[in-house]
């Protein structure tokens, strides 16, 4: 039987339950270790003037106290989010400006409390606008896509539908929204100066992105920089890269050589200095024919940045080729604010770009008065309207039609306002989705054998959660023609054969592809009875088909949503995703990540903001009791399911990726299906009940 495709249990399950299986924070070294904390400034933008750390040096415990008078010096200050402790200039509130070694945690974290900074102030812009004046349209976005697009001719069309067709124009927005994974950022850092060496045990999704990274910054070679993580408590995006902390834990290893230095970063600095996904609008243009049929698609984007480095969501990218139109233009600008560097959060810019597109969508069809589903369905495209290409799969309207059906959508009255269930109005919505499959280059893998009929797997991947341990090691066993049984994998190590990062949906896309070619080659070279200790290494190579033919994951959310008459309080009791990836390796663990990202989708809809005081500058919600998210009593019944079928143009297992497509397009589906109970159109997240008091009933 084969391995791919059976629901197998978590292979690093018992480990993690019983408490055995080692985070970042909890690697030990030789001797005592050292803890961090950092020292943060409370202005958003100005200039250090003085910075008094007598007390601090004076507590008990405390080792070593670093301003940036007195900080290793780095090799690369040409990245601002890393350059940390190397000047006066203060670019946003929180930013570190010092950093405490002590020998406790609780020492640390006093004494940089008794630090006194002076500071020359100044002007501050933390405020969003579409109509800032030093909005700008960057070079690219993020995916590195280039920022407009153009095709046919916009204006005609659109001026064609407000006469004799159906026109959508409205703007849609999205709060900040800060990654908050169970484990927190960490790493623990240790300086060897005999062998030059800086190891750290690092809470990431890229070990070897860690030390590509950081190594010009620390003026240290690659090889001079082991990362280890064998074990993530999730990531979200967000521990995708490093980030300033990692720095801070070098400068600390550096001054304090041969010792442990340990940081987790609080929950309070997660809101921070660690990225986050940024506020956006978008401004979406419809325009259809009198059947419903789109001739016009408008999407133009504005994305919160930072002064201290760009990024810009990539919010409009999928409106290019989600639906069939003759005319479409895309755009995108960047807003640069005294904030912290946004950075990914699952599903960036295809989450906040599909609640806008997938909420217009569902405008047009009732202006249209057309179900929305049909309407998805008649302007569904048999290429892909961005390149040109044939899909190698495309079945959103399969999905729809699945979903529709397993949902009871038939049920669902045609007219807004018009269900009740005693006091509660109760709603439908539905939403398409669409997440481009992606192969990162580069990913090695090495394969030897042990006798006995066991193989070793190395490659350098990392688990932060999502079962790659348990996947990896069924692709390797049936790419070796053996029992999952007989495998050991070796991850989350940069000692390791390179790996690219577990983010974007393309880490098990990646890395499979690689074990799939190593093991390959290796059958090839030593036959089907190798000697002991036969070995081969090899890299994925270039797959030909992805420049033929165009790879997206499809899907349909549906969503019931039910509002209280009186209060407005809204619940979701159902929702259901059916999705179409190609083959599923593990059906347990991707059933885990779609619902996982669903319920992404009802918090995005319904819970969260970070609030930022724009007089200071900071997050005043930097807490998980005022951000909020679901508990279980908000996520009642969440269901996904998954179309059965094998993509042989997208990777060798069949398989395209799992991780953000549950969470594109299912805010949109919840939104949709309150409007669907109330009459209320919401452009605006999250919802609140106060939106809906005006929808609500006057006589009971």
């Amino acid at each position: 039987m084969s391995a791919i495709g059976t629901s197998t249990p978590r292979l690093d399950g018992p480990a993690k339950v019983t408490g055995t299986a080692p985070y970042a924070f909890e690697h030990t070294g030789a001797g005592e270790p050292v803890y961090l904390h950092p020292v943060t400034a409370t202005i958003a933008r100005g200039t250090i003037t003085a910075m008094d750390v007598s007390e601090a040096e004076a507590q008990p415990g405390v080792l070593a106290v670093l301003t940036p008078w007195n900080a290793p010096r780095l090799a690369d200050t040409s990245d601002r989010e890393y350059t940390i402790l190397q000047g006066p200039e203060v670019l946003y509130r929180g930013q570190p400006i010092g950093l405490v070694l002590a020998e406790t945690a609780e020492a640390a974290r006093w004494a940089q409390s008794l630090v006194r900074v002076g500071y020359d102030q100044q002007a501050h812009d933390v405020a969003f606008r579409t109509d800032h004046p030093d909005a700008y349209e960057p070079e690219v976005v993020n995916g590195g896509h280039a920022p407009t697009s153009t095709t046919g001719e916009m204006g005609p069309a659109m001026a064609r539908a407000a006469t004799t067709g159906h026109v959508v124009d409205q703007s849609y927005s999205t709060p900040e929204e800060h990654n908050n994974p169970m484990e927190p950022h960490a790493v623990s850092a240790l300086w060897d100066p005999d062998r030059s060496l800086l190891t750290m045990y690092d809470s990431t999704q890229s070990p070897h992105g860690v030390a590509s990274t950081l190594a010009p910054v620390l003026g240290l070679e690659t090889e001079q920089i082991r990362v280890i993580a064998p074990h993530v408590g999730g990531g979200f995006g967000s521990k995708g890269a490093p980030h300033a902390h990692d720095v801070l834990a070098a400068l600390g290893a550096f001054r304090l050589p041969g010792r442990l230095v340990k940081y987790a970063v609080t929950r309070q600095q997660m809101f921070v200095f660690v990225g986050y996904r940024p506020r956006t609008v978008s401004r979406v243009r419809l325009a259809a024919d009198p059947d419903g049929r789109l001739t016009a698609i408008g999407h133009e984007a504005w994305s919160q940045s930072s002064r201290v480095r760009e990024y810009v969501e990539q919010s409009a990218v999928p409106s290019r080729s989600t639906y069939a139109a003759p005319n479409r233009r895309t755009s995108h600008h960047a807003v640069p604010l005294d904030v912290p560097a946004p950075y990914w959060m699952r599903g960036p810019g295809e989450a906040p770009g599909a609640f806008a597109a997938e909420v217009a969508m569902d405008e047009l069809a009732h202006a249209c008065g057309i179900d929305p589903i049909e309407l998805r369905v008649r302007n569904d495209p048999e290429t892909d309207p961005e390149t040109g290409r044939p899909w190698t799969s495309r079945r959103m309207v399969d999905c729809l039609r699945e979903g529709a059906e397993r949902f009871g959508w038939s049920d669902r009255p045609t007219t807004p306002a018009s269900r009740r269930d005693g006091r509660w109005m109760v709603g439908y919505g539905v939403a398409g989705a669409a997440y481009p499959h992606m192969v990162q280059p580069g990913t090695r893998a090495r394969v030897r054998y042990e006798g006995g009929g066991r193989y070793r797997v190395q490659v350098g991947a990392v688990d932060i959660g999502t079962g790659t341990w348990t996947a990896l090691t069924a692709i390797a066993a049936d790419a070796l023609g053996c029992a999952a049984g007989s495998i050991t994998l070796e991850i989350g190590d940069t000692t390791l054969p390179w790996a690219t990062v577990a983010g974007g949906s393309s880490g098990l896309s990646s890395w499979g592809t690689a074990v799939v070619t190593a093991a390959d080659r290796f059958r090839t070279r030593h036959g089907d009875d190798p000697e002991e200790g036969a070995e081969t290494t090899a890299a994925a190579g270039d797959n030909p088909e992805l420049e033929r033919y165009r790879a997206i994951s499809f899907g349909a959310h549906f969503v019931e949503a039910r509002v209280d008459a009186d209060t407005g309080e809204i619940r979701v009791p159902r929702m259901l995703g059916v999705f179409s990836i190609g083959r599923v390796v593990n059906p347990r663990t991707v059933r885990s990540q779609f619902i996982g990202g669903m319920t992404f989708g009802l918090s995005m809809a319904l819970h969260e903001q970070s609030v930022r005081d724009t007089r200071f500058g900071h997050v005043v919600t930097q807490n998980l009791a005022d951000y909020h998210i679901p508990t279980h009593a908000d996520a009642a019944n969440i269901e996904a399911t998954w179309l059965d079928e094998v993509d042989e143009f997208a990777t060798p297992m069949g398989s395209r990726g799992a991780g953000e497509i549950g969470n594109v397009g299912s805010a949109a589906a919840v939104v949709n299906a309150i409007h669907d109970a109330t009459g209320a159109r919401i452009r605006d997240l999250p919802v609140h009940a106060d939106a809906l008091l005006e929808y609500l009933p006057v006589d009971q």
